[in-house]
């Protein structure tokens, strides 16, 4: 089943130096466009990470140090990815918990302002879990009967993903929706909005989860001495909390969180 779109969707898929995301850095990044009207645009970019490639990693996806040491630097190329990226959702395998917060912290450093917030997210690992539970060269055999032989190819992946959802719209006419006030339904599966809302299922204010909403909505610390507590309340009762995480090694995103949300409650 082709894909009903409203606006443009990209597959994204990265290689890294680890999984770490606050210390990790991206190696190669691959997006694969599709426009409403069907077009395809491609995007692939080796990239200089500054910090070694362990010998284990470049295992799995290929990619050595002498491999990348003439490839430009993140921050040379972060533009091109804003604008690739803007006005479209984002779909790929996996990228709810790695790569969507790993391509947030490289924006930031490059200090380029884009939020990634503004995009509707479709995991398709999470749509694949939640219906079967496998990986991705796994879930590529059983919905398009193929063996993967790009796996760990960015470029590669991003289009096996892009398959393997047109291929669970086949396969799934519909799925299990709870609306806010806990009603179960069905709902027809072709729709990006829809998708997101099955797959990107989340309680993290971050993407890094070291801020979480409690029950009643309210953004609370997920760590440390003040984990479950507010953090309005830490920020009145300690102040100088805010300016140790801002110092240490926590993500960028978690620290720009945290400073709207601080900026929030002074602006109140």
């Amino acid at each position: 089943m082709e894909l009903n779109l409203k606006r443009p969707l990209v597959f994204l898929d990265l290689e890294t130096t680890g999984t770490d995301i606050a210390s990790d850095r991206i190696v190669e990044i691959a997006m694969l466009k599709i426009d409403p009207n069907g077009r395809e645009f491609t995007y692939e970019k080796r990239v200089n990470p500054t910090i070694p490639i362990p010998p284990q990693v470049s295992e799995i996806h290929g990619i050595t140090n002498e491999d990348v040491v003439t490839c430009p630097l993140f921050k040379e190329i972060a533009r091109e990815v804003a604008n690739f990226l803007k006005g479209t959702d984002i779909a790929g395998y996996n990228i709810c918990k790695f790569d969507i917060p790993l391509l947030a912290e490289e924006l930031l450093r490059a200090q380029i302002d884009f939020d990634l917030r503004q995009c509707n997210y479709v995991d398709v690992q999470n749509i694949f879990h939640q219906m079967e539970k496998r990986t991705l060269s796994a879930a590529y055999k059983f919905y398009c009967n193929q063996e993967h032989t790009g796996a760990h190819s960015a470029l590669g992946d991003s289009r096996a993903t892009y398959q393997i959802l047109k291929a669970q719209l086949d396969r799934y006419q519909n799925i299990p929706y709870e609306d806010e006030k806990g009603v179960k339904s069905f709902e027809v599966v072709n729709d990006i909005n829809t998708l997101s809302k099955f797959s990107y299922k989340t309680e993290h204010v971050d993407y890094a989860g070291r801020i979480i909403y409690d029950e009643n909505n309210i953004p609370v610390f997920n760590f440390g001495k003040h984990k479950g507590v507010s953090v309005a309340k830490v920020f009145e009762k300690d102040p100088g909390y805010y300016s140790w995480v801002l110092s240490s090694n926590f993500p960028e995103f978690t620290k720009k969180v945290l400073t709207e949300i601080r900026l929030g409650i002074l602006k109140k």
